[in-house]
């Protein structure tokens, strides 16, 4: 009995030295393992650094330091707030028509055709590459225009029960920028921005023209507007919350409707030229091959 009792004592210290040394090991490996993601991480955001800046010189380059003030806004409003924007999107764009220009080149080369047909071709492929950051940007742009446009009535619902409860205005700015921040980003960065903007001492109905601008919403310049006629005349921010949001829900009703109405007239173009063709050749195709056959 005590040989046995021995023998599992001598075997439960080896298991545990083991084990012991087995999760230093393990944790020296997992420290290892994070400081090289960490490495890799820190080399691809330098190579991304310095693809931005090589960008930025080519940009700075084309639109000789001072890049157009249209430009800069359109970016802003796709959400592109670096000042270094508009230059970094020209180098894109620049690069992107070097690469279109050599990628149809060396399609267009190898077909027998005018050398100058060839030029042209390749000058075509690297236009079309030159405007795909304009697609991008127009698209993101839009995106972010109609998330705004779709969460702010909600936006507004949540202020007004913030003011109607009693809490400053402000401070209910600041609690609906949080709250919404897990359902659009988008108006919850704006909406923090402004609020930022408001602590460095602008004045709120300017801050919220500012945010206008930035989202490209018009409804925000008619909430700044509204907000300065209550502040002036005294009247209830509560009710002229509620009522701007019940506008804005009316109005986005509207525009759903007549979207409604316009897709009956948008169904003709694809129903003519794909569905009508098909129903067609399978109605009429029978009938005019038998036709055919006892004619010929």
């Amino acid at each position: 009995m005590v040989s046995v009792l021995a023998f599992l004592s001598v075997v439960a210290i080896g298991a545990s030295i083991l084990v012991s040394r087995m999760q230093k090991r393990k944790i020296v490996e997992i420290r290892l393992k994070d400081n090289i993601e960490t490495k890799a991480g820190e080399t691809v955001s330098h190579k991304r650094l310095g693809i931005l800046e090589f960008l930025q010189k080519v940009g700075n380059v084309v639109s000789h330091g001072h890049p157009s003030t249209s430009l800069y806004e359109q970016l802003i409003r796709a959400g592109y707030l670096g000042t270094a924007a508009p230059a970094i999107y020209t180098g894109i764009k620049m690069l992107m028509f070097v690469i279109g220009l050599v990628g149809t080149a060396i399609l267009v080369i190898p077909v027998e055709t005018y050398f100058t047909t060839k030029v042209t071709l390749a000058f075509l492929g690297g236009t079309v590459f030159f405007f795909v950051p304009n697609v991008i940007v127009m698209m993101q742009l839009r995106k972010r225009h109609e998330e705004v446009r779709r969460h702010l009535p909600e936006a507004i619902d949540l202020l007004e029960i913030c003011v109607s409860s009693g809490i400053g205005l402000d401070m209910a700015w600041n609690i609906v920028a949080d709250e919404v921040q897990h359902v659009s980003p988008v108006l919850a960065n704006a909406m923090a921005l402004t609020n930022f903007e408001i602590h460095l001492g602008v004045g709120r109905a300017e801050a919220m023209r500012h945010m206008a601008v930035r989202t490209a919403v018009d409804e925000l310049s008619s909430l700044a507007a509204l907000l300065t006629q209550t502040e002036r005349f005294g009247t209830s921010i509560a009710d002229t919350l509620r009522v701007f949001a019940t506008s804005m829900r009316d109005e986005r009703s509207s525009t759903m409707e007549e979207s409604a109405e316009k897709l009956a007239v948008k169904l003709l173009f694809p129903m003519i030229l794909f569905i009508f063709p098909a129903v067609l050749i399978t109605a009429v195709g029978p009938a005019a091959i038998t036709i055919a056959e006892e004619m010929f």
